[in-house]
Parts: structure tokens; C-alpha cells; sequence
């Protein structure tokens, strides 16, 4: 494999400036490529927007030393010998593929595509896409895959607040056009972050990988959600039942049930399991679970405003004269990014049965959260919770595990609503000694 210095990444969001950023670390340059004219301005003026742990950092080094450049221009892939798609590939209302970024990265790279070039799919898709879509888009311009030029399929598999880890430390998986291009994209990956490399005997073998990943997530998410209503039902700690449950080994592994919460969010396991089940539906092939998976856990929300509406409503408050402060907007905890939080849900449900709500949460952009949830966050946690009925924990920023609450100005047996801080139960005691009420997921 001849020595390549220079990588073309195209998209610069979460996955792309990530994996530009552990490039760079490795010793390559990069070129990014992005439509969006601001976010390149931006990191052209050395502004890095991502808040993923060591990015902005790393990105800005990059930057500064001409080793990260981002343009509009997609002329630029042609210096690259590899060239990596990293866009946005969302769900429609019906359920498929929003392949509008992904067709227009396609068709403008086929105008620059140049012989002996490797071409690396990041973005998830569909099985079927990569050789039914983006390949005929590349060979518009001229060149054949295979023949011109390379094409391969990598899954991303990241998750938020450990990606730059993921990259150096996880499997990556490639799957080819052919078995030249599952060779050269496999030695890439080798040279590149110097980890472990799976190969797949098709594009479809390496696309299917990633939603049955989170399409295992998700449903495992879903039982550790029923699961910890049903113990509800019982007056049972969810979480010494999963401890317990998950202590007997089962195959080559464990058993392994995930924690419950207020729901699912972010941008993958919200549309991947909705793409496995729409592609086997326009297949013929009725399939279950990625369904119920996603109807439990989409459900989540609604169970969790209705334990405080229920918490408020035995202690003979009107909703409609009750407070509620959320702590952590976010969709999960330690990160701001704010797509497809399960907290929207959560206080629109609230607000409908009349609760007033305040909300805190430092990581996010106030304006995207005012927009997106519903409620714009205070700047300090005391406004936030001065006077609730009921302090919330939807994410469990590291800023928000040292919290005082002994010294917090709330109402007198205020609620605390565990959604995601699974605290133990010593802390549970020193909460209710301090005059506070303790609800759970399943707890």
C-alpha cells in the first residue's frame, strides 16, 4: 500500500470532525469537506463547535498547525489517495433513508473522483446502499468501482463522550466492493489507528454490523425499561435485579441488561432500528423487534412525567400550582448534544397537564435547548430549583454529582426523580434524611 498522507473527510459533524481529529493525532493531514459555509468559517477562524471530550482541543492544534483544513470545495478530495463520507444520514416520517446529503456528497465527489483513489462509506446506511446508491452516483463521473477506483463500507461505532477512545481502541469493520478494495481499506485502517480490522465478504455484510449493533442497544434498553416497570409493581430496586440477573453466564458471554432511564436519544438509536425494520418491510419480511424496541422505549418519557404528575398528585398538589426543576436536558449524560432527547417529551408531557418547568443543564446551547425542548436553561442550578415541587436528574453531568442538596432552596418535601443518576442507596437515605421524597426508574 503506497504511503498516504493526506485523507479527504466529507462531512465535518460529530463523526467526521472525530475521525478527522484522530487522523491528525495519527500523523495524517487532513482535508475536511463541508456545505455548511459557517461551520467551515468557523474552523477556518480556529473555532472548534464540537463538545465531544479531547476534540476541540485536538481539532484547534490541527488547525493551527495546518494539519486539519476545511473548505466547501470538493476539488480539494483530489489530492487524496483516500477518501472517507461522513454525512448526515437521518430517517424521513416514512421511515427510510433521508439520502439527500448523502446523494449530493456522491454526486459532487464524482466530479473530482480521480484513478487509484479509495473511497470509505462512514455513514449509516441501509443494506444495499452503498452498491445501489452510492456507487452508480460515483461512476457517473466516469470511473468504475473496482476497476478506477476502490470502495469500501466502515461502519462508525462510536458512542458520545468516549469516541476518540472508540477510534483507537475499538474493531473496525470493512467490507468491500471487491477483494482488493476490502484489502487496501483494511490496510488503511491498520496503518492509520493501528487496531484490530474485521473484514466482511460484501458491503451489506459491513452495513448490516452497525444496526445490529443498536439494534441490540435498543432492545436491550427496552427490557431493562419494562423490566423496571414491572418491578415497580412489586416495590422492587430494578437495579439489584439486573445486578443479580446479569451474574450467570450464557453463551460465550454473560447475560448483559442495560440500565433503564427516561428514554433513548441521539441520532442512531432512534433511526437505525427503524431502517432495519423498513428495509425487511420493503423486502417482504415482517420482523418484530425492532419495532417493540423502539414503541417501549419511545414510551419512556410519558412514564416518567407520570411519576412525578403521580408523586405531586398524592401529596395533594394541583400540577397546575407545581414547579418542576430538570436537571440535565441533554440525551444522555456528559454530553450537550441535544438530538432526539428523550427530555422534550418529558416536559411537554408536564407542561400539558399545566406544571410549570425550569430546567438547568450547563453543557447545552441555551438557544437550541429553548428551541428544541421547550425550556430554556437557567444559568445557575439555585434559580433552576428554588421553590420546586420537584427536582428531576434527566442526566447526570459530572458538574452535578457533587450537588449540595441539603443546601438546594426547594420546597419542603420535594421530590427527586431519578431518571438517569442511578444513584445507590446510601445516597437515597441521605436524600430522604434531608426531607426529600425519592422516585426511580424502577426504583
Amino acid at each position: 500500500m503506497p504511503d498516504r498522507q493526506t485523507i479527504a473527510v466529507i462531512g465535518l459533524g460529530y463523526v467526521g470532525l472525530c475521525v478527522a481529529t484522530a487522523l491528525t493525532d495519527a500523523g495524517f493531514d487532513i482535508i475536511g469537506v463541508d456545505t455548511d459555509p459557517n461551520l467551515v468559517a468557523d474552523l477556518g477562524a480556529g473555532i472548534v463547535r464540537s463538545q465531544e471530550p479531547g476534540v476541540a482541543g485536538a481539532a484547534q492544534r490541527a488547525l493551527e498547525e495546518g494539519r486539519l483544513r476545511a473548505t466547501t470545495d470538493y476539488a480539494a478530495v483530489a489530492e487524496a489517495p483516500v477518501v472517507l463520507i461522513a454525512v448526515g444520514t437521518p430517517i424521513t416520517d416514512e421511515l427510510t433513508l433521508a439520502e439527500h446529503q448523502l446523494r449530493g456528497a456522491c454526486t459532487e465527489l464524482a466530479r473530482h473522483l480521480r484513478k487509484g483513489q479509495l473511497v470509505i462509506c462512514k455513514s449509516t446506511v441501509p443494506p444495499g446502499t452503498t452498491r445501489g446508491l452510492v456507487l452508480p452516483l460515483l461512476e457517473a463521473g466516469g470511473l468504475a468501482g473496482g476497476r478506477d477506483f476502490l470502495l469500501a463500507f466502515c461502519p462508525e461505532r462510536l458512542a458520545e463522550g468516549t469516541a476518540l477512545t472508540d477510534l483507537r481502541t475499538l474493531p473496525i469493520v470493512v467490507g468491500g466492493l471487491d477483494e482488493r478494495s476490502t484489502t487496501e481499506a483494511m490496510a488503511f485502517w491498520q496503518k492509520a489507528l493501528n487496531v484490530q480490522v474485521i473484514p466482511q465478504d460484501s458491503l451489506e455484510s459491513a452495513e448490516i454490523v452497525k444496526l445490529a449493533d443498536n439494534w441490540w442497544i435498543d432492545l436491550n434498553i427496552a427490557l431493562a425499561n419494562e423490566l423496571a416497570q414491572f418491578c415497580s409493581l412489586f416495590e422492587v430496586d430494578v437495579l439489584d435485579v439486573i445486578s443479580a440477573a446479569n451474574s450467570i453466564t450464557k453463551g460465550k458471554g454473560s447475560v448483559n441488561i442495560l440500565l433503564p432511564s427516561v428514554g433513548v436519544g441521539g441520532s442512531c438509536l432512534t433511526k437505525d432500528p427503524w431502517m432495519v425494520w423498513q428495509t425487511a418491510a420493503s423486502r417482504g419480511l415482517e420482523i418484530h423487534t425492532p419495532e417493540v424496541g423502539r414503541r417501549a422505549n419511545a414510551g419512556m418519557p410519558a412514564y416518567t412525567a407520570r411519576l412525578i404528575l403521580d408523586d405531586l398528585r398524592e401529596r395533594g398538589k394541583d400540577p397546575a400550582d407545581s414547579t418542576v426543576a430538570i436537571l440535565g436536558v441533554a440525551f444522555k449524560n456528559n454530553t450537550g448534544d441535544l438530538r432526539a432527547t428523550p427530555v422534550r417529551d418529558v416536559v411537554a408531557e408536564l407542561a400539558a397537564a399545566g406544571v410549570a418547568v425550569r430546567s438547568h443543564d450547563p453543557l447545552v446551547d441555551p438557544d437550541q435547548a429553548e428551541r428544541l425542548v421547550g425550556t430554556r436553561p437557567t444559568e445557575s442550578l439555585e434559580d433552576a430549583v428554588r421553590d420546586a415541587d420537584c427536582v428531576a436528574v434527566l442526566a447526570l453531568h459530572e458538574r452535578f454529582r457533587d450537588i449540595d442538596f441539603g443546601a438546594l432552596p426547594v420546597a419542603a418535601s420535594c421530590l427527586l426523580l431519578d431518571g438517569r443518576a442511578y444513584y445507590p442507596k446510601e445516597k437515597i437515605a441521605m436524600l430522604r434524611e434531608l426531607g426529600y421524597r425519592y422516585r426511580g426508574i424502577g426504583r
